[in-house]
Parts: structure tokens; C-alpha cells; sequence
């Protein structure tokens, strides 16, 4: 018997489930640029919540407000609380779920037909908001706490703030380029394969896999190093990344 789709507002059936999945799975962004934790593990488990979310009837705007929800509620007690373990698995819970919420959420509007400028702006602003905000919490339980003794350490959480927020405007503003000159933008899905090697190798860069790093806030001697690493990766990454992306934008010219 060939599985349907229930409606949405009503609880799944098992069948009705699976068939939403299979929907969903066919309907995914490219895989292009995307790191491994976003595309083997964000990805599969937003597609879950969004064909949950899908038969609660909820709209895609409501679970990018449940995404905001679980991230600033992480990232409240990151700066409000002192670090401990129980802390660090409650804050890792909340952002590891508020980034599969977003992930569902662009799905979720797929999967309803397309999504609306108005939802695709509330998105990308809770996106913006996020990134530094996490890392400005992580400055406040830093100096707030006694985290590190004051000096050099206290810039990372800067530092890294300037770097992510310079690296998601450049991403944005090169996929609004692509989609002006018509190239292909790295949500289209196209017939380029994307190696896992390259997507592992992106780790360090990646938001999943610097809030599993949260796991580690109740051990400080190890958050810290940890933390400043993967700065240093993501600083990497934005020069030579800003290099590649200058040469393709002039080529779109061309």
C-alpha cells in the first residue's frame, strides 16, 4: 500500500510520517559549503521536527520562533550562571536544539509550498542576532565569573564575535550577488557532488560543531583552549574563504 501524507494539523500516522520525510528529503538545499555537522546531523534532525511540526500544524515562523526561544534561553544561562557541568549539558541541549529548529524551518516552508521574503528575513535576523550574541555571553561568564584571569583571554570572545559576524555577512552577501548575476547559489541543489572529507575538514567552522563545544563549559581548562581554537580556525578560514570569495565575485563580472 502506497503511504500518504496526513494533513497537517492532525497526528501522524506512521505511514503519513514516513511519506512527509521522504517529501522532505527530496526537497533539501544543496549540499555545497556545507559542513559535516549541518549535513549529517543538523539537517537529517531538522527534517524530523519539520515534519513534526508540520502535522502540529504549526507554521514556519512559529518554529523560527521556537528556535529563538531554546538559543537565547541557552545563551541567557551561559552569561547569567556559573559554569558548571550540569550547566554546560543544559546550554549544549538548548542550542543544539534551537539549531535543528532552524533547520526545520526552512523545510517546513518547503514542504508547505515555499517559503515568504517575510519569513526568509525573520530567519537570517534570529541567525544574526545569535552569533554574536553567543559569543558576547561567553565574554560576560568569562569576566563575570573568573573564567580566565583577565588579559589576552578576555579579547578571544571579541575577536571571535568580529570574525563570525564578518564571515555570516559575507556569506549573505554573496549568495545575494550569485542570485543577481545569475549564478547558482549555494542553496540550489545542482548535480556537484560535495565530498565528506571537505565537509569534515570544515568542522572548526562550524556553528553545530561550536555549540557541542558547550558540552565542555563546566571544565574550563579545557573550554577555554578549546574555544580559542576553534577561534583561530574560524579566523583562518574567513582569510582564506574572503580570498576565494573576492576572485568569484569578480568573475561573476565576466
Amino acid at each position: 500500500m502506497t503511504a500518504t501524507l496526513d494533513s497537517p494539523g492532525l497526528p501522524p500516522t506512521a505511514s503519513g510520517l514516513r511519506a512527509t520525510l521522504r517529501r522532505l528529503a527530496a526537497a533539501q538545499k544543496g549540499t555545497v559549503g556545507a559542513p559535516a555537522y549541518s549535513r549529517f546531523v543538523n539537517r537529517p534532525l531538522g527534517r524530523v521536527l519539520a515534519a513534526l511540526a508540520f502535522h502540529a500544524g504549526l507554521t514556519p515562523n512559529a518554529v523560527t520562533g521556537l528556535s529563538a526561544l531554546c538559543t537565547f534561553t541557552g545563551l541567557a544561562l551561559v552569561a547569567l550562571v556559573a559554569p558548571s557541568v550540569p550547566l554546560g549539558l543544559a546550554v549544549a541541549g538548548c542550542l543544539v536544539l534551537g539549531y535543528a529548529l532552524d533547520a526545520a524551518d526552512g523545510q517546513l516552508a518547503r514542504l508547505r509550498g515555499g517559503g515568504s521574503p517575510a519569513g526568509e528575513w525573520l530567519d537570517h535576523m534570529v541567525d544574526a542576532a545569535k552569533l554574536p550574541v553567543l559569543h558576547l555571553a561567553v565574554l560576560v561568564s568569562f569576566y563575570r565569573f573568573g573564567v580566565v584571569d583577565g588579559g589576552w583571554l578576555l579579547l578571544v570572545p571579541v575577536a571571535y564575535c568580529v570574525v563570525d559576524a564578518v564571515t555570516f555577512f559575507g556569506m549573505m552577501l554573496n549568495e545575494a550577488l550569485r542570485a543577481q548575476h545569475g549564478a547558482a547559489t549555494r542553496a540550489a541543489r545542482t548535480g556537484q557532488r560535495v565530498g565528506a572529507l571537505r565537509a569534515v575538514l570544515t568542522l572548526p567552522t562550524d556553528y553545530g560543531t561550536l555549540i557541542c563545544l558547550f558540552l565542555l563549559f563546566g571544565v574550563p581548562q579545557v573550554f577555554v583552549p578549546a574555544y580559542t581554537l576553534m577561534f583561530l580556525a574560524a579566523a583562518a578560514f574567513l582569510v582564506l574563504a574572503g580570498v576565494k570569495w573576492f576572485r568569484e565575485m569578480d568573475r561573476l563580472a565576466a
